[in-house]
């Protein structure tokens, strides 16, 4: 059984455990303040031409999505996002249960609109209702979908003209980073107030870090960090390991992977229509429910939306590790369920 279910199934890249091993019997300072921490934060400055950033590591996506907005907002303030966001549907209300609601509009394509924004924004008039203070995105979006420069441009302006802040969730940076025309990090850096680099699924053991850009959100953040949890003792073991990911072009190599096993998974798809429209490591066929069926005896993957009586959309996911034996493998069962 061959797992295309998710893009964290695996381990870590080699040169992350390679470097894992070699540090280990070192002894470092705890909290995050070791030296390995601090190279990987000043390469990071280094690569994004900016020494006025905070950086900050913890562990899983959702812990960030909450640690970072949970401290960002008054209490009777609320976040924005599209309805397939990953606050809004698979981090089991951990928004919620810190006292901010989040408001939502059906997705275009995975992604979220200034004109979404705006209706929102209209909605909400007075003291009687929650405020709108923050607007999250994903990049890539949940349904693999991916944010053009001058989309982030015209959302960071709208929320600047509209006193919100920006927040992109980079669970998945590197394979957006990875392709053409799609904003780089020095274009996040100046277009958001703060978003943070996917470890988890971009080839780390796990770890996420998160970038603060607007001064209002930097003060006492380590506070917010430890009240919450979040603080990692081993701090030194997530900065091994983005120092890995920020060096040698390794975080991007590892998108670029990525995103080609998923384009020859979208070759070998051509005879079928595609959910959305997804250029990343997430791929989204609409195939019949007996293809469906034969395939799930060799491999795994997320049926997601029933499509009509006869037809279901399933989501494919590519890795670091995903090899393109089993790519062309799971294509070849595809080809036979055509021509038979």
């Amino acid at each position: 059984m061959y797992s295309f279910t998710n893009d964290y199934s695996e381990g870590a890249h080699p040169k992350i455990i390679e470097a894992l091993l070699k540090t280990n019997y070192e002894q470092c300072e705890g909290y995050g303040l070791d030296k390995y921490c601090l190279e990987a934060t000043n390469i990071l400055k280094k690569l994004v031409d900016n020494n006025d950033i905070d950086v900050h590591y913890l562990v899983g996506g959702t812990q960030t999505n909450a640690v970072f907005i949970s401290s960002s907002l008054k209490q009777y303030q609320a976040v924005i996002a599209v309805d397939s966001g990953h606050i809004n549907v698979h981090e089991t209300g951990a928004i919620e249960a810190t006292g901010h609601k989040v408001l939502t509009r059906p997705h275009l394509n995975g992604k979220l609109t200034v004109n979404m924004i705006k209706s929102i924004i209209d909605e909400h008039i007075d003291e009687h209702m929650v405020q709108p203070k923050m607007v999250y995105i994903s990049q890539t979006t949940e349904y693999g979908s991916v944010y053009t420069l001058n989309e982030l441009k015209d959302i960071y302006h709208f929320c600047k003209a509209n006193n919100l802040y920006l927040f992109v969730d980079g669970a998945r940076l590197g394979s957006a980073l990875a392709l053409e025309n799609t904003p780089t990090l020095k274009d996040l850096v100046n277009y958001s107030d703060a978003f943070y680099i996917g470890g988890t699924k971009m080839g780390a053991l796990f770890g996420e870090c998160l970038v603060i850009i607007n001064d209002q959100l930097k003060t006492d953040f380590r506070y917010n960090i430890k009240q919450r949890g979040a603080m990692l003792a081993k701090g030194r073991l997530l900065g091994v390991q983005f120092k890995e990911l920020f060096s040698n072009n390794l975080y991007i190599e590892i998108g670029k992977h990525e995103n080609l096993m998923a384009d020859i998974l979208r070759a070998g798809l051509k005879d079928f229509d595609m959910y959305v429209d997804s250029p990343s490591n997430q791929v989204f066929p609409i195939l019949p429910k007996k293809l469906i069926e034969k395939l799930k005896q060799d491999y795994s993957f997320i049926v997601m939306d029933q499509i009509d009586d006869n037809h279901n959309c399933i989501r494919l996911v590519t890795s670091w590790a995903t090899q393109r034996k089993e790519v062309e493998e799971f294509i070849k069962e595809i080809n036979q369920f055509i021509n038979d």
